[in-house]
């Protein structure tokens, strides 16, 4: 007979079969076990086993002897199961005699009940012993849970990319993961049992001095612990590495130290990546040299110190000569080689207190601390230019170079580094001024030059973006006729004061600044634009548009003259580029070759200021050039100097032997006209016509036939 009862008020009702062939006992045991979770019995110990693997309940009573069923031998068939192994037994009996008792606990059973059955004492020892199970199986949990916890952290330790190391209280080793084994050179057997000292050398890498472990300081001071910096481990398979991070303590749940753990990182190839990028900001990459960014830090320096001395400290700006001419004609290349081998010749010539910085493409400097006489920085500025002035060798091929040197002192000419270099600066541009291969000391005159020069730049960089250059217009007469046929464009600048800035000097100025090609250009557009006006107003005068030698060389020079004759729609013919004789030797093929592309178009191309330059005649010949223009220096001066009436002679002979048209400039009396016109000289320019006049007064001359004073 099989009954299942349950009782719905314990919180945590255990299942509970009851095995006893007598009902009587079966409704005593239920009775007493029934608030204690779901009871089922059976009074046919042949269906037990059977009953009891399949609801597989927390405890059995278990009568011992039931008609021909033995219920040890029944206990002893659960134990054998491993599905029922584990199954708790208490036996219930009528038998006094000790032995039934060992002999139902040896076979398993956990307790013993003897009949007559103690309600009271039942409950309790079937209460107690769910009580154990219920504990063994929370803790059989835990266990597993800890276990379980216990493999996720040590997979994790051997997995992550830090060294990990755990010691006792006292820094013994008693755990090191795979990384720290591999940093250490010493496996998990050789470390455990070791002091961590022994097992981690830890030095500074600067002194080398031994390092104390950061996790006996943990465990001393009881803290956690930065691993100091600058710190390297020296494994024991000889290996070095930069290490850092940190230890902590381990502490109980009653406080108490039980050991210290330490966690470390290899940084060797981390601090090579900062000494790499901090040398990459600080250091020239062509050459090696500190940059501008390291300069400042020293030079900054170097004044505190020296001026603590009493002493001076200079700066000598090194700029190589026509450097840029070279670096495009010969190729970046060559002119990479040929700063670095100047950087080596300067290093030889430098004292080893001193610093040699490259700060821009062909400029060098150098810094001299503690200068107690300035007589000092000419030798040494002496034994740069002498350095210099042997040839360079690149590829078996000789190059001849030279340097300008402007130097500044403080404090004698300045107090900060920023004014250091800035008066550096001046007094080197005042070196190439005075022909280059020189060396300049910063005064005061060129203190006010600088703030000259500074002024005149700020004036043409607003006029440029303001577009606010003005074009005035020089006329070109034909000497037979008298009459107007060109027009000289010349370029005006107004300076702050309102006067009008010689075209020499923003023009330079503008050349040095990068800014020519947009100076240019406007230029060259507002003198197409008046000549359009013209042309529109019956009046074809050709306007004549001087260019300058970095103008007409910088890449793209055609292509804007050609956008600017289509924006203003103008007819090539109208247009006269004048070129200088100088520019025409600068780069032979180069310029040839633009000239051709222009001339070919209907450009006029004349050569501005003829015989001031040094050009070949049989170069000459080869260009497609229309017209010659005869210095004005030579034609004022050919009343009074035979030479110069000579020279404009010899000018006339040649454009007529090369059938060109001749322009007269600076013509001023009757007289200048008239031996021009017996030498055959076809057009004049000068203030015997005409002053240049601004486009207005240009139009009421050539358009309206008045007279302009």
């Amino acid at each position: 007979m099989l009954v299942s009862r349950q009782n719905m008020t314990t919180s945590r009702a255990a299942n509970i079969v009851i095995v006893d062939d007598e009902i009587t006992s079966v409704l005593i045991l239920e009775n007493a076990v029934q608030e204690l979770g779901h009871v089922t019995y059976t009074t046919d110990p042949a269906e037990a086993v059977g009953l009891i693997t399949d609801l597989q309940p927390d405890l059995v009573l278990m009568d011992i002897e039931m008609g021909d069923y033995n219920g040890v031998e029944l206990c002893k068939k659960l134990k054998d199961n491993p599905h029922t192994a584990n199954i708790a037994v208490i036996f219930v009996t009528a038998h006094d005699n000790p032995d039934i008792e060992f002999f139902s606990l040896d076979s398993g059973g956990i307790d013993f009940i003897t009949k007559p059955i103690n309600r009271k004492v039942c409950k309790l020892r079937v209460a107690n012993q769910l009580a154990l199970r219920h504990y063994a199986e929370d803790l059989e949990v835990a266990q597993r849970a800890l276990f379980s916890e216990k493999e996720h952290f040590r997979a994790t330790l051997n997995s992550i990319g830090d060294g990990v190391i755990a010691t006792d209280a006292h820094g013994i080793v008693t755990f090191l993961n795979p990384i720290a084994q591999h940093m250490t050179g010493m496996t998990e057997a050789e470390a455990i049992g070791q002091h961590i000292e022994n097992v981690m050398n830890l030095k500074d890498a600067t002194t080398h001095h031994k390092s104390i472990n950061p996790a006996v300081v943990a465990l001393y001071e009881q803290r956690v612990v930065g691993m100091a910096l600058n710190c390297q481990l020296y494994s024991h398979t000889g290996n070095i590495y930069r290490v850092e991070d940190s230890a902590a303590p381990i502490v109980d749940a009653h406080g108490n130290i039980t050991g210290s753990i330490v966690v470390f990182h290899d940084i060797s190839e981390s601090i090579a990546m900062a000494v790499k990028m901090n040398h990459l900001a600080n250091n020239d990459q062509l050459t090696g040299l500190p940059n501008r960014i390291l300069l400042h830090d020293r030079l900054e320096q170097a004044i505190k110190v020296s001026q603590q001395n009493r002493l001076k400290t200079a700066l000598m700006l090194v700029d190589i000569d026509n450097f840029k001419y070279l670096n495009d004609s010969l190729g970046h290349h060559i002119g990479d080689m040929l700063i670095k081998q100047v950087a080596k010749r300067l290093e030889f010539v430098m004292d080893a207190n001193c610093t040699l910085a490259r700060i821009g493409g062909d400029e060098f400097v150098l810094l001299v601390p503690n200068v107690k006489e300035v007589r000092q920085l000419n030798l040494i500025a002496a034994d740069i230019q002498e350095i210099i002035q042997k040839p360079f060798v690149i590829d078996n091929q000789e190059y001849s170079l030279s340097v300008s040197v402007g130097i500044s002192v403080n404090p004698t000419d300045a107090e900060t580094e920023g004014h250091m270099m800035r008066n550096a600066d001046v007094a080197m541009y005042r070196a190439k001024q005075q022909g280059k291969q020189q060396s300049c000391f910063f005064s005061q005159g060129l203190e006010n030059d600088l703030n000259e020069r500074m002024e005149l730049e700020q004036v043409l960089r607003e006029a440029i973006d303001k577009n606010s250059i003005e074009v005035v217009f020089q006329p070109q007469i034909d000497l037979a006729s008298q009459q107007v046929i060109a027009a000289e464009a010349l370029a005006r600048l107004k300076g702050k004061d309102g006067d009008y800035i010689p075209p020499p000097k923003f023009i330079s100025l503008a050349e040095e600044l990068g800014l020519i090609t947009k100076l240019g250009e406007q230029i060259l557009r507002k003198s197409c634009f008046a000549a359009k006006d013209w042309y529109d107003q019956g009046k074809p005068i050709r306007v004549c548009v001087n260019v300058s030698a970095l103008q007409f060389c910088s890449e793209g020079y055609f292509d804007q003259v050609f956008a600017v004759l289509e924006d203003t729609n103008l007819k090539t013919s109208l247009l006269e580029l004048e070129v200088t004789e100088s520019l025409l030797m600068q780069d032979v093929d180069l310029v040839e070759g633009i000239l051709r592309d222009l001339s070919l178009t209907g450009i006029f191309i004349a050569i501005d200021d003829f015989g001031t330059g040094y050009s070949s005649l049989s170069y000459l010949k080869r260009l497609p050039v229309d017209v010659l223009k005869i210095d004005q220096s030579f034609v004022r001066e050919m009343l009074d100097d035979k030479q110069s009436m000579d020279i404009v002679r010899t000018i006339s002979d040649l454009g007529h032997s090369m059938q060109l048209k001749l322009v007269g400039e600076g013509i001023e009396t009757a007289e200048h006209e008239q031996i021009l016109k017996s030498f055959g000289c076809q057009m004049g320019q000068g203030y015997l016509y005409h002053k240049p006049l601004h486009k207005a007064d240009f139009d009421r001359l050539v358009i309206q036939g008045a007279l302009i004073s």
